[in-house]
């Protein structure tokens, strides 16, 4: 069978089998677990068969959806394009999407309608896969509003759970403001190019930026910052993420808005081929670093387990924006990376939260204690994931982070802009700020005192081990490995990234893009060290100041110990050295709150920011797009 039909077939597969599953598997367990077992592995097969000749060989597959190719010198039919690039985000979609169906087996097995579910999930694979194989910008568009509206209806899939039906709501508004801007950008493009190919786009539009296609760059590269959850647009995602059954929360934050981040870096460096403006770097860096620190600081505020995952899935995503818009290979090597590693370890975080759900009823942290004592191995999954988050070596959270401080001040070196040096101390204390939320959930859920109500909890079933075993295990080894995976998937994605002829020429001909006066960015190796004297003497003296910072803010948190037989206020539900007559007056969740009380005023301001009320977000929503238009419009015209 010819590869090039692969990418399509597999597309094609998931959303046959949504279908299949709904008309066979509705009543029946056995039927709808075989078929979407089979529909995410047949599809992962047809994936991974491309890596030979996409990754290793370097080629660009094409395939004409109806042999509708281009006519004329106009490209009028559907086309489907894998590079290196694309083929690298599909590798991650689906194997996420793997791991989730293999977890629901046992996760929702209690659940009713479950038909209703895993058509649903089919969709969400098929239409995120789709995404990042398509060729065709409104065909993107199309998928994003399948990928819309499928993990609307998963985050509300548990209606009777509180607030479920307000997550979907809200993710259902904002998430419908991402794709308006998105189709809005699109028709402009359509008005001015003539053509919806992103190849021929790019062909195009490298003559240079009309005040029409600047605006079409800007509504896209909004919406698709809305996907990513971008801060401002990232409000949606707490709320989603929480009330999603895990396995889906896990594909929302392991793939979904990774789909954001795709979108925007084959908008930004291949169909624009806009990202030498200093201004657009600019732009994305402050997006990227601000999203970075609003999401921990956010997250070291929250009282449930899934919620402050939810607020560490942004944070983590402004690393991978602020490393692509530095507008280098090592950045954009960095971000692809992190990237990949989020996949990994925020996937694996979520995974083990929802084994604390289903085995203990509960992700509250001031409900939890202890359970280190009963799920050992649950135990040590989460604490994998939560060392490759935080960036401690030799785990993937590591290698990636320190690639991403190591492009951040090359850049600054290289621009002399001390904002650039703010930037890479910026990330350095978020990652001191992870580790700290991170040292909180641990102690909150898996350490200190076994609750009586829990003393019954037990392993999970094998098919949710599964996954966090292997995830776990990816954690471990990409960072340890990471020459391999830099060899083999990072520099051919970046390659292809930057090498956009190639990309022109697959779908429009040979010499399409040399005619259209189209050039390639030059590609450099990827100058990356890890025993880089300077830098670790900067992280020492960063990651030392930070943590006296945490440690002098947190002095207010420790409370007197009450005697023996006084009784303790719930609130300070954690026991210190097992003795249950003595508390210490600090909550599960709040380990750091003598840091939240010093920050007082900045957490007033997220207070009133992140007010629950969905017209507050569309006018954040509104007026981000409003700045990224008007720096648009002033700097790249």
């Amino acid at each position: 069978m010819n590869i090039q039909n692969f990418p399509v077939l597999a597309v094609m597969l998931l959303f046959l089998s949504a279908f299949l599953v709904e008309i066979f598997g509705s009543k029946i367990a056995a039927i709808r677990n075989f078929i979407t077992i089979v529909a995410v592995t047949v599809s992962a097969a047809l994936i991974f068969a491309l890596i030979p000749a996409v990754l290793i060989k370097g080629e660009v597959i094409s395939y004409w959806m109806g042999n509708w190719e281009p006519v004329a010198g106009y490209a009028i039919g559907i086309g489907y394009e894998v590079d290196a690039l694309s083929l690298f985000f599909a590798l991650l979609v689906v194997c996420t999407f793997w791991l989730s169906a293999v977890y629901s087996i046992s996760y929702m097995k209690d659940d009713h309608h479950l038909g209703h579910y895993y058509t649903l999930f089919l969709m969400l694979s098929g239409s995120v896969l789709g995404l990042v194989l398509t060729g065709d910008i409104f065909n993107m568009f199309v998928m994003i509003e399948i990928m819309t509206f499928a993990s609307v209806a998963l985050t509300a899939f548990r209606n009777g759970t509180e607030g479920a039906l307000e997550g979907a709501f809200k993710y259902l508004v904002i998430g419908s403001i991402g794709s308006s801007l998105n189709l809005a950008g699109i028709a402009l493009l359509y008005a001015e190019c003539h053509t919806l190919n992103m190849a021929q786009l790019s062909a195009i539009l490298s003559g240079g930026l009309s005040p029409t296609t600047v605006m079409a760059f800007a509504l896209i590269v909004a919406g698709f910052g809305v996907k990513s959850y971008m801060v401002p647009f990232h409000t949606p995602a707490a709320d989603s993420y929480a009330v999603a059954p895990t396995a889906a929360s896990m594909v929302f934050s392991g793939m979904v808005n990774k789909a954001g981040v795709y979108g925007m870096i084959r908008m930004v460096y291949i169909v624009f081929r806009a990202m030498d403006a200093s201004a657009l770097q600019m732009l994305l860096v402050i997006f990227g670093t601000l999203t970075m620190f609003v999401g921990v600081t956010m997250a070291l505020a929250q009282h449930e387990f899934k919620r402050l995952l939810a607020y560490h899935s942004i944070s983590q995503i402004g690393y991978v924006i602020m490393a692509v818009g530095l507008g280098s290979t090592l950045g954009l090597t960095g971000g692809l990376f992190h990237a990949m590693n989020h996949t990994l370890f925020k996937g694996l975080l979520f995974l083990t939260a929802g084994a604390v759900l289903k085995q203990a009823g509960t992700t509250n942290l001031d409900a939890l204690g202890g359970l280190s004592k009963r799920m050992p191995r649950t135990t040590l999954y989460f604490l994998a994931g939560a060392a490759a988050i935080s960036g401690i070596p030799p785990f993937n959270g590591f290698a990636s982070k320190w690639i991403i401080y190591q492009a951040a001040y090359t850049k600054a070196v290289e621009s002399g802009n001390f904002l650039y040096v703010i930037v890479t101390v910026a990330g350095l204390i978020v990652s001191v700020m992870t580790l700290a939320s991170f040292i909180k959930v641990t102690q909150a859920v898996f350490f200190g005192q076994l609750r009586e109500e829990h003393a019954h909890v037990q392993e999970p079933p094998f098919l949710m081990r599964l996954p966090m075993f292997l995830m776990a295990l990816l954690c471990s080894a990409a960072g340890l490995f990471y020459p391999l995976v830099n060899r083999y998937l990072l520099h051919p994605a970046v390659d292809a990234t930057v090498n956009v002829t190639n990309y022109i020429d697959k779908m429009m001909g040979d010499g399409y893009a040399a005619a259209a006066g189209v050039t390639n960015i030059p590609v450099q190796e990827v100058q990356f060290s890890f025993w880089d004297p300077l830098l670790w003497l900067v992280l020492f003296v960063v990651v030392f100041v930070a943590a006296a910072v945490v440690i002098m803010a947190g002095k207010g948190s420790r409370g007197r110990v009450l005697e023996e037989g006084a009784v303790a206020d719930p609130k300070y539900a954690t026991f210190f050295s097992g003795e249950q007559e003595l508390y210490s007056q600090v909550g599960g969740s709040d380990l750091f709150w003598g840091f939240k009380k010093n920050w007082k005023a900045y957490y007033r301001v997220m207070d009133k920011l992140h007010s629950g009320i969905v017209t507050d977000y569309t006018n954040m929503a509104v007026i981000a797009v409003g700045v990224i238009v008007i720096v648009m419009f002033i700097f790249l015209i």
